[in-house]
């Protein structure tokens, strides 16, 4: 069987992918995601999911290699891991009660055959409206910090998720039907990978 490797340090990636049937070996990209810059969100995540695929790829002679990387984009502007509570604040009263895009670059590498397909799966998120007092929870937590968007549905954050339109997985990161797609694009079915 080929060996799927997850260029990703993603816990939730990797709970989506076993969830599903997969076990795939992790092995983090070590890319510098602040050196990377586009023109639109929907770009930067796929550049951003590319170079992680591209980079994992290149140490490797064998296997079947995914890149992700998630960005929220609000009012064209995009947002990853807020970093610091204070971003995480003020991103969290800057998206109360208002609704924003989960993209998420999709990009697949087939090491031996030197193919690679990407593409970017977008989900709908509407907004809560969570008090002063609960950002501030939520913040304290540390959760928000180390997610794009300063919020995960699968976490603490669901509390103030009011819905999403279209793919729940690709909010936690990884879309499994983009991906599905993206390995029959490679001549790969899904269920050869199932573990």
């Amino acid at each position: 069987m080929t060996e799927l490797v997850l260029a990703s340090a993603s816990p939730a990636r990797l709970g989506v992918l076993r969830a599903a049937g997969l076990d795939p070996k992790v092995i983090v990209s070590g890319v510098d995601e602040d050196a990377i810059t586009a023109g639109t969100p929907g770009e930067l995540c796929l550049k951003l999911a590319e170079a992680k695929a591209d980079a994992v790829s290149r140490t490797l002679g064998d296997g079947i290699v995914i890149g992700c990387d998630s960005v929220l984009e609000l009012d064209g502007v995009a947002y990853g891991k807020p970093g610091t509570p204070e971003n995480a604040k003020d991103r969290w009263h800057a998206m109360r009660g208002r609704t924003g895009r989960l993209l998420t670059g999709h990009c697949v590498v087939d090491v031996p055959a030197g193919r690679r397909v990407s593409e970017v799966a977008a989900t709908v998120v509407r907004f809560g409206t969570p008090s002063d007092e609960e950002i501030e929870a939520y913040v304290a937590s540390g959760e928000p910090l180390r997610v794009a968007g300063a919020f995960t549905l699968d976490g603490l954050g669901g509390w103030f998720v009011e819905g999403i339109e279209g793919d729940h997985g690709n909010v936690l990161g990884i879309s499994l039907p983009l991906l599905r797609r993206l390995f029959a694009d490679l001549g790969v079915p899904v269920t050869a990978l199932w573990r």
